[in-house]
């Protein structure tokens, strides 16, 4: 977790709190040390943010220096924690760390009986640990870097009969079909949008090249392709 995101939680960890908050719960709920907790408090209060208290006390934002929660209803917030979950269980390693990292910051400014609430979902995507699920998402992030960066991808692939191939391609944007990922892209070999299963993908790699964005080779026009609509992502 970056350094800004902890001091962040922080401050909202503390908001609203009649009574002071140990070192050692914010300790657990960052993953970080004791040691780091301290040093982290004690920057906060030397830039004037005022917090009140002390090590092996606990810590408390001064009166009258409460800030709003965030308007959420029950309703908006079990969508947010289910929201996160399934992107916990199914997408690659860094969104889903990002997915919990911006779900404790919504928690946190939380009024308590609407944490409580939100927290009592009774939908689940529970995450598997296994080698296969931790390398899938590891070639997920992959992708969603090169996606990011524009950058030419080789791979070796197989489609559904198992037949093998090297492709080289401009990777688009990756979208989940209710249990599966598709990598949208625009496939060199075969001169047009094409739709790759990453679960099929036996090796990808970067090669070196970014590619440029057309009009004809572009998001909107993969999109068309597909029959999906710009305003339809959502």
């Amino acid at each position: 977790m970056r350094r800004a995101d902890r001091l962040f939680l922080i401050i909202h960890a503390l908001r609203g709190r009649r009574t002071a908050l140990q070192a050692r719960s914010l300790a657990q709920t960052l993953g970080v040390s004791l040691r780091t907790v301290y040093r982290d408090v004690a920057d906060l209060q030397l830039s004037g943010v005022p917090i009140e208290g002390e090590a092996g006390v606990g810590y408390v934002l001064r009166k009258g220096s409460d800030i709003p929660p965030l308007m959420f209803n029950a309703s908006e917030l079990e969508a947010l924690v289910v929201g996160s979950r399934f992107v916990r269980a199914f997408a690659g390693t860094r969104l889903a760390e990002n997915a919990q990292t911006a779900l404790l910051k919504i928690e946190a400014v939380l009024p308590p009986e609407l944490r409580e609430r939100a927290s009592r979902t009774r939908i689940f995507a529970p995450v598997w640990r296994d080698q296969y699920r931790d390398d899938f998402a590891a070639l997920l992030d992959q992708l969603h870097a090169a996606i990011i960066g524009n950058q030419v991808l080789r791979m070796a692939y197989r489609d559904e009969g198992g037949n093998p191939s090297t492709r080289e391609i401009e990777p688009l944007c990756l979208s989940f079909w209710g249990g599966k990922w598709t990598l949208g892209a625009w496939c060199r070999m075969r001169g047009d949008f094409r739709n790759f299963r990453p679960d099929r993908i036996a090796e990808s790699a970067a090669s070196g090249e970014v590619f440029i964005e057309t009009e004809e080779r572009n998001l909107a026009a993969y999109l068309r392709s597909v029959g999906v609509g710009e305003l339809n992502l959502g």
